[in-house]
């Protein structure tokens, strides 16, 4: 009772210091109505834009706006990013996966919790900043963030921070990410998240500032925009970045349909557009499509695009509007947006107004968000191999040999754009802590991850030394140390950021051959930000798991994988094809034979493929025979643990259109729901298929139902022979009339 009472008067005290603010608001006399929180933020931003002068005006779009103090407008850095955990930061941060690591969780609910806690951390960086009047780059609200591009080619060195290759994928999980860091708040955000690359933006990086997209209309439709028309029509994003490259012979940030036509006036999109940092510059240096600054800058801001991201160019737009070349009317169109997106961040609210501002850096590194970097960890990592149940080893081992390039590598698992956490456990510490004193583990290198092309390495030593241990771990693949944004990177494979083969460097293939002829257990833990062809490792290891880059504690989720305390349940986002020949032109932005959307050949691991320590049996699949125009579908299956093992199980619906002489995907996913079942236990799991689901692209990238047959497949991977014949996926053929 006394807690009770405690709680009430708590409670009441809380509602009183609201009242008594808000009628201190209300009374306050203030010099400028922009000022007042009593009155509308479309008051405010009008007021406030109507007092700047032309050349405050200006200095307004640039990311690194400087302080009006005349009007008591205080600078503010609109750069900021946090793809996975606050990036870039002075101060220590929670580092989850890397982004591609994140989508192969396929769990909507862990990407939002996640971005929610990032928003946490970046509140009380911004709070903490503010104190001490530190308003540089890094520090502010408004994040460049989530990179929603498709990842359509694996050599592209930024795939890392997408969210994958699917349209449906990168839109539900860029969705959650969204509504979970802009927080439910009716009056702010908790922080402004921001759709980046806007549109057709994938590689390669050498020509990103010149390179003109050429696509078709469906493609555009079908592939490209999908996940961008979600963030912002149904997220309801912030932000949108255009990108640096040209589409349709315009460079994104001045372009006609992507700027103009689609974003703003099709999809009524409010918010601010920034430019990628430098891509207003490219129009006159680069796509030559404006003859200097002042004519790039008024066409950039005459298509929406209210930042630059840069210092060079928009500095000339006060010459650009004495010279007509656009009114100062229309620069205050930009502004509003800009102001609008500062004021829904509380910016210029007395902080006890703010809920958000009243975050302490207490919360950064938390228990609960070291937990969810953990748990995504674990959730992100993909079982592709596991020949006769060898895994879960045994803790009791007399000796383990942990060997490879990326065994002990704290920049691996940290991807990139990332912030730094306290501690952090690479794959050599997580296995070493997971055992017991009477295990002895050794850790050799054994090789950098390309080596020396021009010469043949010999690891008979090295195999020599390990032959009697009872298992080997081979940590290896690849690193952001090699792919990434537009690095100074030129070795056997890698390029400037971008991959040249998308095969596992030859040297590591050698190391595993060494390893594998020991006749010892080799359990091969790839490392990667894209898909890396293992056609050897595929058909003579007998145990391979796909890590990515796991975050701050991706050591302790990869041993907690290998000796069973965590049942494996990670799906691939992306294709693993078998070979460079499979993949078309890296410049061909076509769809044609790309993703297992419309790839014609059989894949090494396809997408949404991943295995577990469980079996999974699917059967009752419910389906209506027919679906009627624009009714929603609703889908049951039921899903059973046949397995001795606890574990989580992600559920993929996918469709396919039947008999139809236009161009439609080979199959598309359409529904997925990550479930924890234990063992013996069945479970429903329950779907619907709106309108939007089961309509097509047409090639003018309206979107029809056609009457027809549709394939409904439901099952733990993309359904084929031997997952139907196992009973891991179940379909029917339904009539849509």
């Amino acid at each position: 009772m006394k807690h009770l009472v405690a709680n009430r008067f708590v409670i009441l005290l809380i509602a009183a210091c609201l009242f008594s603010s808000v009628a201190f608001v209300k009374h306050r006399s203030y010099q400028y109505d922009f000022q007042n929180p009593a009155l509308s933020i479309d008051k405010r931003v009008d007021d406030l834009v109507s007092k700047l002068t032309l050349e405050e005006k200006v200095s307004q779009m640039l990311n690194t706006a400087p302080a009006v103090e005349r009007l008591g407008i205080p600078a503010y850095n609109w750069w900021n990013e946090c793809l996975h955990g606050v990036a870039r930061t002075p101060f220590k941060v929670t580092v989850y996966p890397q982004a591609i690591g994140m989508a192969a969780t396929f769990d909507k609910n862990s990407l939002h919790v996640m971005a929610d806690y990032t928003a946490e951390e970046g509140r009380a960086i911004n709070n903490e900043s503010l104190k001490s009047g530190n308003r540089k780059i890094y520090l502010g609200l408004t994040y460049w963030t989530p990179n929603i591009n498709i990842f359509r080619d694996p050599r592209w060195g930024r795939g890392q921070e997408t969210y994958g290759e699917d349209p449906y994928l990168t839109g539900a999980l860029g969705n959650a990410f969204v509504t979970g860091l802009q927080g439910n708040d009716p009056k702010y955000l908790k922080a402004a998240a921001c759709a980046k690359h806007y549109a057709v933006h994938s590689g390669p990086e050498s020509s990103r500032h010149e390179f003109d997209a050429e696509i078709s209309d469906y493609d555009l439709w079908d592939t490209y925009l999908p996940a961008f028309h979600n963030l912002v029509v149904n997220a309801k994003v912030a932000g949108v970045m255009c990108a640096y490259n040209a589409f349709k012979g315009q460079p994104c940030c001045g372009n006609d349909l992507l700027m103009n036509n689609i974003l703003r006036n099709n999809w009524g999109f409010t918010g601010y557009v920034t430019s990628d940092c430098g891509a207003i510059d490219d129009f006159y240096e680069r796509h030559k499509t404006s003859k200097d600054a002042e004519s790039a800058a008024a066409d950039a801001v005459l298509h929406g695009t209210d930042v630059e991201c840069g210092n060079v160019t928009y500095k000339t737009l006060v010459q650009a509007v004495k010279d007509g070349k656009l009114t100062e009317q229309q620069l205050d169109v930009s502004l509003k947006r800009l102001f609008t997106i500062r004021f829904r961040l509380g910016m210029f609210d007395p902080p006890e107004m703010v809920k958000y501002a009243q975050i302490s850096t207490n919360v950064l590194e938390s228990p609960q968000h070291k937990a969810q970097a953990l748990k995504m960890a674990r959730q992100s990592i993909v079982l592709l191999k596991n020949q006769d149940h060898l895994l879960p080893l045994r803790k009791n081992l007399k000796k383990i040999a942990v060997i490879g390039p990326n065994a002990d590598n704290s920049l691996s698992i940290l991807g990139n754009y990332n912030g730094q956490p306290s501690q952090l456990v690479t794959a050599l510490q997580g296995i070493k802590a997971k055992l017991g004193p009477e295990t002895q583990v050794v850790y050799m290198k054994g090789t950098d991850f390309v080596g020396d092309p021009s010469k043949k390495p010999d690891f008979t030593m090295l195999a020599d030394s390990v032959k009697d241990a009872d298992a080997i771990i081979y940590v290896g693949g690849i690193s952001p140390q090699l792919e990434g944004e537009e690095m100074k990177v030129s070795k056997a494979g890698f390029s400037g950021g971008d991959r040249t083969s998308i095969a596992l460097p030859e040297v590591q293939t050698q190391l595993l051959k060494a390893l594998q002829a020991t006749g010892k257990p080799v359990v091969f833990v790839m490392m990667t930000g894209s898909a890396i062809a293992i056609p050897w490792e595929a058909a003579h290891i007998p145990c391979i798991l796909n890590a990515w880059y796991g975050g701050q504690d991706a050591g302790t989720a990869i041993a907690d994988v290998i000796f069973g305390d965590y049942n494996p349940a990670g799906r691939l986002p992306v294709t693993f094809y078998k070979s460079d020949t499979d993949l078309p032109a890296f410049t061909d932005y076509s769809m044609n034979n790309r993703t297992y959307r419309y790839f014609k050949e059989q894949p090494l691991y396809g997408f949404g493929y991943g295995l577990s320590y469980s079996n999974f049996k699917y059967d009752e699949l419910n389906v209506p025979s027919t679906i009627l125009p624009g009714k929603i579908a609703t889908i049951s299956v039921r899903v059973t643990n046949t397995g001795k093992m606890d574990g989580e199980e992600v559920t993929e619906l996918y469709i396919s259109h039947l008999g139809l002489k236009i161009r439609t995907p080979i199959k598309a996913l359409k529904g997925f729901e990550r479930t924890f079942i234990k063992a013996g236990q069945s479970k429903v799991i329950h779907f619907e298929l709106s309108q939007g689901d089961l309509s097509l692209t047409q090639a003018d990238g309206s979107m029809k139902e056609l009457k027809g047959k549709i394939m409904i497949s439901v099952g733990g991977s993309q359904p084929d022979a031997e997952t139907i014949r196992n009973k891991k996926t179940v379909g029917k053929t339904v009539s849509l009339i």
